[in-house]
């Protein structure tokens, strides 16, 4: 009875996730503005409701009936980013969420009797198929279904881990003088400043780390291009090489190879992104916008533990800045879930055991500061 129950938990849950897939495809679809790369999204759903339905089978076979299922808090939130700022923003954990899904199906006996990991493992297949059959795609749409699974994805995680970031440091930092049992106005003092002197420090290494990107994109592109004009058999040969590896014919690949050569400003541009995977209409972001949102998210995070100290003294903000950064901690454990796939409450409780143990420890090396310091 109790291996029935497990079962019938597991097939329930694997249906919930199927759900959850092919509600999240189906509003990819609708958010795509390119018709052929949303057809491949549909395709991908349509696979997912597949699976769906082979998990409510097992599950009628075991005598488990499931009502109507509706998508989850994490299938609506990226449905939710993918239409506010487009599909590509959320690939990157989609993509994660898929190699999850195959992980378990392949401890899963029923799963891979039923062909499903084989299934899930061929999604990118299934993408590079529709888009042989419909003719090619543009440029922009084949690098949101290939390059935009690292930008869009990196973006959502980064804007979780800068804002942990504020609130984690800030959080300790204010614990810290806390324990020194500073007044309320050396608490708030202080605690501003470090918002202030974080998200600066944040702002300039993301600046810096960007700026470096692009000096060796561009550096790489100025040696291909050196490259075109000095070798341009050679890099005929390579760029044949490329479009063989992408399953053209030797005669079609140098045909395609032949045609782009022609103009070397599109030869370059091809090489470029075929070659070195450099976008060179943006060389990897703009160095100021990741700046500001690395100095916004840091300040987004920071300024929890500090907001008490604007209205409350003593133990009452002690106290109201440990509930509203504990609140803090537990939101961005579940922004944390969302691209991990793990579960929201054991990823809240987690961030939560971590920002309180900073904080911890600063208050214990700040009581002791305190007392030595004060003789």
């Amino acid at each position: 009875m109790t291996e029935q129950k497990e079962a019938a938990a597991r097939y329930r849950a694997n249906l919930e996730g199927e759900v959850d897939s092919a509600g999240l495809y189906r509003a990819l679809a609708d958010a795509e503005s390119d018709p052929r790369v949303s057809e491949v999204y549909r395709r991908l759903a349509a696979v997912e409701e597949a699976h769906a339905e082979f998990w409510h089978k097992q599950l009628d076979r075991i005598g488990v009936k499931v009502g109507h299922l509706r998508r989850g808090w994490r299938g609506r939130a990226l449905g939710w980013l993918a239409r506010r700022f487009g599909p590509a923003f959320v690939l990157s954990t989609v993509s994660k969420l898929e190699s999850r899904d195959v992980q378990q199906y392949d401890k899963q006996p029923q799963a891979v009797s039923g062909g499903l990991p084989d299934d899930e493992r061929s999604h990118n297949r299934i993408i590079k198929a529709v888009i042989s059959e419909s003719g090619g795609l543009s440029g922009g749409a084949l690098a949101r279904l290939e390059g935009g699974h690292r930008s869009g994805g990196n973006a959502l995680r980064a804007a979780v881990l800068g804002a942990n970031d504020g609130l984690v440091s800030n959080l300790s930092l204010v614990m810290g003088v806390a324990g020194a049992e500073a007044s309320a106005r050396n608490i708030l003092l202080t605690g501003i400043a470090g918002l202030v002197a974080g998200a600066c420090s944040m702002a300039m290494g993301e600046w810096l780390s960007v700026t470096s990107s692009r000096e060796l994109n561009q550096r790489q592109i100025d040696v291909e291009a050196e490259e075109l004009r000095s070798v341009p058999e050679e890099e005929l040969e390579e760029m044949v090489l490329i479009y063989q590896a992408k399953g053209l014919g030797e005669a079609e690949a140098r045909k395609l190879a032949e045609k782009l050569m022609a103009n070397k400003d599109t030869a370059l541009d091809t090489l470029v992104r075929e070659e070195l995977g450099i976008n060179p209409e943006d060389l990897g972001g703009s160095p100021w916008s990741a700046a500001a949102a690395s100095f916004g998210l840091f300040c987004l995070g920071a300024i929890f533990p500090v907001v008490p100290y604007f209205l409350l003294s003593g133990t009452a903000a002690l106290a109201a800045s440990l509930v509203l950064s504990g609140v803090a901690l537990a939101l961005i454990g579940a922004g944390t879930a969302l691209f991990t796939g793990r579960g929201t409450l054991s990823s809240s409780l987690r961030q939560i055991l971590i920002g309180y143990g900073a904080a911890a420890i600063t208050f214990a090396i700040g009581r002791l500061a305190g007392v030595a310091l004060a003789g």
